[in-house]
């Protein structure tokens, strides 16, 4: 089994979307073994985006962060790094595969309802951040 992180960004709980994504993660064989609704400080979501620090979205993508409370999860499945990615489809919903949460949800780049881990080593890192 691996575990992953997933986090249910501001836009995803403002639209009350949680419930809907959480079923289709659970329909797709994923436990969350722990569970917490945050507000995220300016400073957590710096420090959580700092491999983006460079890039030109970074200080919106830290001010949307931080715009209201996210659900964060620690999931585990068989894959589950690798499958999160798939179920959750492309950063950009006009590209995700038909059926993805964010390709059902999304509303843009940006607010896409979701952020997964994009390795294993990422997803040790990341989880351990916030559990």
């Amino acid at each position: 089994m691996e575990r992953t992180l997933g986090i249910l960004k501001p836009d995803c709980l403002k639209r009350k979307l949680m419930g809907k994504v959480i079923a289709k993660l659970e329909e797709k064989g994923f436990e969350i073994i722990e569970g917490r609704i945050k507000s995220l400080t300016k400073e957590e979501a710096e420090e959580f985006y700092a491999v983006h620090k460079e890039r030109p979205f970074y200080g919106e993508l830290v001010e949307f962060m931080t715009s209201g409370p996210v659900f964060l999860m620690h999931l585990e499945r068989d894959n589950a790094v690798a499958y999160l990615r798939e179920v959750i489809g492309n950063t950009d919903p006009a590209l995700a595969d038909e059926g993805t949460v964010r390709k059902l949800y999304a509303e843009s780049k940006q607010n896409n309802v979701i952020h997964a881990s994009d390795s294993l080593e990422n997803a040790k890192i990341e989880t351990s951040f916030f559990f």
